[in-house]
């Protein structure tokens, strides 16, 4: 026999049992589409993810006061026996012990507050940054699109974010306006784009200690590190810990320091993502599972039922391959359709999340599915239909002719 002469005997076996076909189908569309939509979250999100840590610098390490176990391994490792609360100051004592560690390109200590801020008789919360402008200008990402970045020179000057500069007053703070915070007055020197610390201000560090409540000067509450090459983070942070614990007299059960830098953070989270889809996805599976076992107990149906139409093609020269494929195909076209179904589905289920506020598909624009996606569910709803039905037309390829014609 030709293929499309299976292709037509098996839509024919499809079509004549309609109810028991299309109940099992649901099993595959439910199963798939599940399936497809996890993938297409799991990438969403690994999308989303990459944006976000697209322009951080995998160099940059950054050193807080006080640890615990959670931050630590968020950042690189964990290896303390207890945590501690304490939140003991870092100071330029600290700086000047980091500055013996070797590849290291830049090192800047920084302080932040929340202060009242003055604007055209408005006034809001937001948060500053101090900033050594020497060095910060040497490690940041941001980009100014209006006016410019920190320089040596500048005292009583800030940049601000893009929702500081345009949402948070009635007013838009433009370029070289000024801003009243703590009784001083601030020159509005640059505006940083859309995304980069929009909702605070960036000043050096010197103004920042007179503006921000309770700064010292010399005290910081973050210091900045950034190493010569991403090869050498980890050595690096290894060497910035044991450099700390020797100047600060710390072990590391009372250790009161964290250490965190970037790549880490992106390979922690990258881990945590792939885990999740990858329950998510076995939950999944077991839908496909399900299934399987569907389309298997309707090729066992349909091959009882057809015991005496088997008997009659082998009678006129039907082989048992002729009589496998059959049944092959007619479980392969099970998949197919529900496979198709599967993937319609998918595409509502994506579609209609961001509407339910789940912004996690947002770095998809609503609709998350790929055509590689598409072609992965349909040839696993292909591939489950034809395991399924391996063993009922085996058995059905296998029956005798006499014995078939004579089945009741």
């Amino acid at each position: 026999m030709r293929y499309k002469t299976y292709l037509k005997l098996a839509a024919n076996i499809l079509f004549h049992s309609k109810i028991r076909s299309w109940l099992t189908i649901i099993g595959i569309v439910i199963g798939v589409g599940s399936v497809v939509t996890i993938m297409a979250l799991s990438d969403s999100m690994e999308a989303d993810m990459e944006s976000k840590f697209a322009d951080l610098d995998m160099t940059a390490i950054t050193i807080t006061p006080g640890y615990n176990k959670a931050s630590s391994a968020m950042g690189h490792k964990s290896v303390g026996e207890t945590s501690s609360s304490t939140n003991t100051e870092l100071t330029d004592k600290d700086v000047m012990a980091l500055k013996l560690v070797g590849n290291i390109d830049h090192l800047y200590g920084q302080i932040s507050g929340n202060e009242d801020v003055y604007y055209l008789g408005e006034s809001a919360g937001i948060s500053i940054t101090g900033v050594d402008p020497q060095v910060w200008q040497y490690t940041t990402s941001y980009t100014a699109v209006s006016g410019r970045l920190l320089e040596p020179s500048d005292n009583y000057v800030a940049i601000i974010g893009d929702r500081v500069a345009n949402e948070i007053f009635d007013q838009p703070v433009n370029l070289n306006q000024v801003i009243t915070i703590s009784g001083k007055s601030v020159r509005v020197v640059g505006i940083l784009e859309d995304g980069d610390n929009d909702n605070g201000i960036i000043m050096p560090i010197d103004a920042a200690v007179e503006i921000i409540e309770d700064a010292e000067t010399d005290v910081y509450d973050s210091i900045i590190v950034t190493v010569n090459d991403v090869d050498n983070v980890e050595t690096v942070v290894e060497d910035i810990e044991e450099r700390l614990m020797i100047s600060r007299h710390v072990t590391e059960r009372d250790r009161d320091f964290t250490v965190t830098d970037s790549k880490s953070q992106l390979d922690s989270m990258s881990e945590m993502m792939d885990s999740m889809s990858l329950f998510l996805g076995a939950i999944a599976g077991v839908s496909l599972i399900v299934g399987s076992v569907g389309i298997a107990n309707t090729m066992f149906t349909s091959v009882m039922e057809r015991t005496k139409d088997i008997g009659t093609m082998k009678a006129i020269g039907a082989k048992n391959r002729d009589i496998l494929m059959i049944f092959l195909f007619n479980s392969a076209m099970v998949g197919l359709v529900g496979g198709i179904l599967g993937i319609i589905l998918s595409l509502g289920l994506t579609s209609m999340l961001p509407m339910l506020g789940l912004t996690i598909m947002r770095s998809s624009a609503g609709s998350s599915l790929s055509l590689d996606l598409m072609l992965i569910g349909i040839s696993i709803a292909i591939f489950v239909g034809v395991i399924s039905g391996v063993v009922p037309a085996y058995n059905a390829s296998k029956m005798k002719p006499v014995d078939a014609l004579r089945y009741e």
